[in-house]
């Protein structure tokens, strides 16, 4: 039998994902609260950045952009699934769902960027710190943050493209949330050879990303080999607010890829659990690394307590 004749009009999918949670209204609670949690710590970082001219430096701006990253990267989907668990809401319109697929994987690429982005600013301030300024201005840095950006937009755009070309069979998704993966199972093809296709493209990206980072911290330890006390604890405050980060973003990727090579076997759920902790995780974290292992922001915050009488 043809595609054509097995294939559906999808106007909506059904996201079944939370099926099989047996509390879902306290996963949803806790869910919820973390999700506000993670929204109202990255908007008051932005806000402190944008609006203190003080901190308009290039690792304040790369601060910024990661914050916009974390509240792009859960807004795109803790809503839908929150929505399910708590309202049992468990319907998303088509083009609601590839919106939702565009937003996630392009955010999802540019975090990585804006990672490796980060380890190249405390590289370059460390090895030239008197030249880090004209190095590292604000203009160059964001004229490299939008070329990140578009660079991502342009990466991430062959997923969704590619889905929506492929007829489907089905509506039910097994997912939490319109993601390459959910989407692509509902289509009428073996899915494999997309999915070895994406594999290879954001093995690339891990790879290259991951492997910059730790060859900048490499460089900054020889670095560090030949500096004095003082300048060592200086270098080691400036660089373990970004590896606190860097081990929030990789680690639930490395689990699923050690675990898939050691032989593993991980369930549905499981893969779930680790997906939705690596959207949480670094959105919750990130904000309150950098409020608290960041002089400026948290002397600012002290002042705001201080102000008010708190």
């Amino acid at each position: 039998m043809s595609l054509q004749n097995t294939s559906i009009k999808v106007t909506h999918f059904i996201i079944g994902g939370f099926d099989t949670v047996k509390r879902p209204v306290a996963v949803g609670v806790v869910m919820l609260i973390t999700y506000l949690l993670a929204v109202i710590a990255n908007v008051l970082n932005i806000v402190f950045i944008i609006f203190d001219k003080r901190l308009h430096k290039p690792m304040y701006l790369l601060i910024c952009n990661l914050a916009v990253v974390d509240l792009l990267y859960t807004s795109s989907t803790c809503p839908t699934m929150i929505g399910v668990l708590l309202a049992g809401v468990n319907t998303i319109s088509y083009v609601d769902c590839f919106i939702q697929m565009c937003i996630f994987n392009w955010v999802e690429v540019m975090a990585f960027f804006a990672l490796a982005f980060m380890a190249f600013d405390r590289l370059i301030a460390i090895i030239y710190p008197f030249q880090y300024h004209s190095y590292m201005t604000n203009t160059r840095t964001l004229v490299v943050t939008y070329i990140l950006w578009v660079v991502s937009l342009g990466v991430s755009a062959v997923m969704p493209v590619t889905a929506a070309t492929l007829p489907y069979c089905t509506s039910r998704m097994k997912y939490t949330f319109c993601d390459y993966p959910a989407v692509m199972r509902t289509t009428c093809v073996d899915p494999n050879f997309y999915f070895n296709i994406v594999s290879v493209m954001l093995f690339f990206i891990l790879f290259f990303t991951f492997s910059f980072i730790c060859l900048s911290y490499v460089v900054i330890a020889f670095f560090m080999k030949f500096s004095s006390n003082r300048d060592k604890t200086k270098m080691a405050s400036t660089c373990v607010s970004h590896l606190i980060v860097v081990t929030c973003y990789y680690s639930p990727l490395f689990v699923l890829i050690v675990f898939t090579r050691v032989g593993v076997v991980l369930t549905l759920e499981e893969r779930q659990g680790l997906l939705i902790g690596n959207i949480l995780g670094p959105a919750v974290v990130n904000p309150f690394v950098y409020c608290f292992r960041t002089k400026e922001i948290k002397n600012k915050i002290f002042k705001i307590f201080t102000k008010n009488g708190i």
